[in-house]
């Protein structure tokens, strides 16, 4: 399970990174058609946006692993520890609840989208949608495999970084 779990993790660092890269091509490579050349391409502003929205589901339940999404620690802190474990456990329930609506949500927003035609790309609008379903669907299996550790306060940093950007 380990492995499978390190090869969905892998999957998911090299989509994010994929996502930014590509982005980041056709943003820089607009920015010099239009100053250098003098041709712009007006499907890039809209292409860029799609492109970040999906790269932000995707890298959600990477950083739901590395510690970087917003808590508020201070109540869990207070707690003795046989309520703070209890409260996380319930957060991560909360979480996983909140995941799966936001899933079922999405899909019906790709099929309410589908039949609708993006401004300057022409594509069916339910092909950005998916990035709802498709980053909630990841953050829901990184959750499976990272809740035991979540609750345990175990996270991944990245380059030994912890999340608030201090010296370990």
């Amino acid at each position: 399970m380990k492995k499978v779990e390190h090869i969905i993790v892998a999957v998911n660092h090299a989509v994010v990174a994929g996502l930014l890269a590509i982005t980041f091509a056709i943003v820089f490579m607009n920015v010099v058609g239009r100053y250098g050349f003098g041709i712009s391409f007006s499907w890039v502003e809209e292409a860029a946006r799609h492109l970040m929205i999906l790269a932000s589901f995707c890298g959600a339940g990477l950083a739901l692993r590395e510690g970087r999404l917003v808590t508020i620690g201070i109540v869990s802190d207070m707690l003795p520890e046989r309520f703070s474990v209890m409260l996380r456990w319930a957060v991560v329930l909360v979480m996983f609840a909140f995941m799966v609506v936001m899933c079922w949500l999405g899909v019906q927003f790709v099929q309410f989208g589908w039949n609708k035609e993006t401004m300057a790309t022409g594509i069916p609008r339910g092909i950005p949608y998916m990035s709802i379903p498709i980053g909630c669907g990841l953050f829901l299996i990184q959750l499976c495999f990272f809740a035991k550790r979540f609750v345990a306060r175990d996270f991944e940093y990245d380059a030994g970084t912890p999340p608030t950007g201090e010296a370990s």
